[in-house]
């Protein structure tokens, strides 16, 4: 689709919100009526749970109900400059992209469920994403999401932005009940199969009466069988095979595809326990479990080959093909299981005048078992294989808030600390699927932690006029961070060097009124994300030397450092508004993985700092109640530069629009009460085609690229009583074929039936 085409669009379908917001453990209820609260778009029922400097959005019951919400994720879709690399119903690697962070940038956003940090900072890649499964669609309150580090409050991951997820509350006895299956067929190459799945939910609550204590409790089975993620090519080999049929040739890729990773059946438990205490002298204590259980089994890769002249199937080996001679490999079998537990503790209350939050938690993954054959005739045969196992990885976050009013001030002090740590060891093994007889074969492991202090002051200048002063400090630290192997059937073990890092993180806005209806927001900030121990623990050892080798890692890996403006204009009147973002961002040392020269001037595939990344663009969100008796219309378009200006590893890349940012995006969302039990919506989500890696190769439409993408959704829902609510939908009603190198979900069905007790 063009660019010109998306405008009239975009003003035809959805956003959801401007909001105001605040800190990662802070007052997660304040009064949607805040004084200081001035700019909002979307739902204002409820209060915002992030500091709104920049742009923010806040998702409530109308947006959740428009939407075909599988994963908890999927209650996102429709927001403005917003992609979630979901590549099927389950997938437990859906990495946020905001404005100019893409979809393997996982660690530039901080990912919060009812204050407690759920994001996963071992690394920054597509498989380190935030943990949204600990939480299933029905359970949640609001989504809340500002884009940028423009509040003291939030540390240098939030160069991205901060997501904030808030669960129901138990303020009554009841309990709720959602059953959902979804339904896809899917068809590519040797595929013509209808994949499904379903999920159940439910929960209680109890609220004393005139009493202090309440529960929630609650729990989710959800299991589903999604394509598969990987297609096998043919590569080219000398010598001789047997003569084969079943390959397709597709003028998109360089060589033929002859079969597919098998489809991932997945089946993942959660089990949820709120427990809150409010004392007479207005103090409220929450506590938070959550464990979630995942199991991953990919047992059936496909093989379109066939033998010639016997008709068999061919999994692997030398083949002949067209006149030449391939090798068909890569085909393997896997099981991965992980038991994952979330516990806090939350405070909030007055303390000699001000009021104080504080909060605790614990992110551990006790059972992290991945098993995998060394291709398919092992796999099949129960033969060979390598499993990893994780050490207990996790991390550690606290966060204390004092806050008051003097005079025109309203002041804010805090700190913050974590420590996020990981270890794995990984063993070959005589039987790959029950791990039989395994003999070490590697480790990786190491540490960071991080802490900070920070302090804010929002004056108010009165006529509606605001402005807030920021500043934060950060102390990080990297440690205890190696690799091992066996030597002469002994453990080997060298340690990376330490490192430390600080950072001084000002910020600014300013925001007020031009005339009655029209406000305006300008903020500033500079961060500083320091790298995670999947991007500095990541070398090779070296055999003769027994030690890590030098060339395979960056010992100098430098934090990235931003600075960023976001001005804000928004125009409302009679149920209608109109706002246009502008907004900025200047990155030095960006890190990213790609081939360049290490510090010995070698060339290697490693975490590199990109030394200069600019981004800026223009954002336009519209949003209608009632333009027709019943009809609401959210409707954004966004426009993006994201462009390497500077890398001396590799000039090639300078100038070429950075790696999986698409330079259009359009999310958009109608909404029809065609009568008080009846709803109807459409939503559709848009972007351009993007780059595929650094020096601005574009293959789109294909397999192992980044494609454009422009699905359309549909929903009915149906209250067939005031307790009982039917709904069906289809996502991508057209069937677009799009790919995140990956191929990402063909036209899809669901259906849930939800009850309230």
């Amino acid at each position: 689709m063009r660019p010109a085409l998306i405008l009239p669009m975009a003003f035809a379908g959805c956003l959801p919100n401007i909001a105001y917001a605040q800190s990662e453990a802070s007052h997660l209820e304040q009064s949607p009526a805040d004084d200081h609260t001035i700019l909002v778009v979307g739902q204002k029922v409820a209060a915002i749970t992030v500091e709104a400097r920049g742009l923010s959005v806040s998702l409530g019951k109308e947006e959740f109900e428009a939407v075909n919400a599988v994963n908890v994720e999927d209650l996102m879709k429709y927001t403005p400059n917003f992609f979630v690399r979901k590549r099927f119903a389950g997938d437990d690697n859906a990495v946020v992209a905001m404005r100019g962070a893409n979809t393997i940038q996982s660690a530039r956003t901080i990912v919060m469920v009812d204050g407690f940090v759920v994001s996963n900072f071992l690394g920054n890649r597509w498989d380190y994403p935030p943990k949204w499964n600990v939480v299933g669609p029905a359970e949640v309150r609001q989504f809340d999401i500002v884009y940028g580090p423009y509040s003291a409050r939030y540390g240098g991951n939030s160069m991205g932005g901060v997501i904030s997820v808030t669960t129901q509350e138990p303020k009554e006895t009841s309990g709720y009940a959602a059953a959902q299956t979804m339904i896809m067929p899917f068809q590519e190459y040797g595929f013509d199969q209808t994949f499904s799945g379903y999920s159940l939910e439910g929960g209680i609550n109890w609220k004393q009466e005139n009493g202090p204590w309440s529960v929630r409790a609650s729990f989710r089975h959800f299991h589903n069988t999604g394509q598969s993620m990987t297609y096998n090519l043919l590569s080219p080999a000398a010598g001789a095979g047997p003569e084969v049929t079943g390959a397709y040739d597709d003028p998109r890729l360089t060589t033929p595809v002859f079969g597919a990773a098998s489809p991932v059946d997945v089946t993942q438990d959660q089990a949820r326990l709120r427990i809150g205490y409010e004392t007479s002298g207005g103090w409220k204590i929450d506590a938070l479990a959550i464990a979630w259980r995942s199991i991953q089994v990919l047992n059936e890769p496909r093989s379109w080959l066939k033998d010639a002249v016997s008709g068999a199937p061919v999994y692997q080996g030398k083949v002949g093909y067209d006149g030449k001679v391939w090798n068909a490999a890569s085909l393997n079998m896997s099981r991965s299981t992980r038991t994952e537990y979330l516990a806090g503790v939350k405070l909030a209350g007055p303390l000699a005048g001000w009021d104080m939050t504080f909060n605790l938690s614990r992110y551990w993954i006790p059972k992290q078992d991945s098993r995998t054959s060394k291709d398919y005739l092992t796999g099949a045969a129960q033969g060979v294989g390598t499993t990893s196992i994780g050490n207990t990885p996790g991390w550690y976050t606290s966060d204390l808030t004092l806050e008051r009013r003097l005079g025109q001030h309203r002041i804010a002090i805090g700190a913050s600390a974590n420590l996020y740590e990981t270890s794995v060891d990984t063993f070959s093994t005589a039987n790959w699927r029950t791990a039989f007889a395994p003999v070490f074969t590697a480790s990786t492991y190491g540490k960071t932690s991080l802490w900070g202090l920070w302090f804010e002051d929002e004056v108010d200048l009165g006529n509606d006029w605001i402005v807030t002063g920021g500043i934060r400090y950060d102390r990080w630290h990297a440690f205890n961070g190696g690799i091992a192997k066996p030597y002469s059937g002994a453990r080997k073990d060298d340690r990376y060097p330490e490192r430390r890092d600080s950072a001084i993180s000002p910020k600014l806005s300013i925001q007020g009124k031009l005339a009655s209806e029209l406000d305006i927001q300008l903020s500033l900030g500079t961060s500083k994300r320091f790298p995670t121990v999947g991007e500095l623990f990541q070398g090779r050892f070296d055999d003769i030397t027994q030690a890590i080798d030098p060339e395979s890692f960056d010992p100098h890996l430098r934090a990235e450092r931003s600075r960023d403006a976001n001005l804000i204009l928004r125009y409302g009147r009679n149920g209608t508004h109109l706002t246009g973002s502008l907004f900025y961002q200047d990155i030095d040392d960006a890190i990213f993985s790609f081939s360049g020269a290490n510090q010995f001037g070698t060339v290697v595939n490693s975490y590199k700092n990109v030394d200069r990344v600019r981004q800026y663009g223009v954002e336009l969100i519209f949003e209608a109640h009632d333009v027709l008796p019943g009809l609401d219309i959210d409707t954004n378009v966004a426009w993006i530069s994201a462009k390497t200006e500077r890398n001396l590893a590799n000039p090639a890349a300078e100038g070429a629009q950075f790696p999986r940012i698409p330079k259009w995006r359009s999310n958009g969302n109608l909404r029809y009460r065609i009568a008080e039990p009846l709803k109807l919506s459409l939503g559709w989500r848009y972007a351009s085609r993007p780059n595929s890696d650094l020096l601005g190769q574009q293959r789109g439409d294909a397999y192992g690229f980044q494609s454009e993408y422009f699905t359309i959704d549909v929903r009915v829902s149906w209250a067939l009583t005031k307790l009982i609510q039917l709904g069906a939908g289809i996502d991508n009603l057209f069937n677009d074929k799009a790919y995140v190198a990956h191929p990402l979900p063909q036209r899809t069905f669901a259906l849930d039936l939800k009850a309230r007790l």
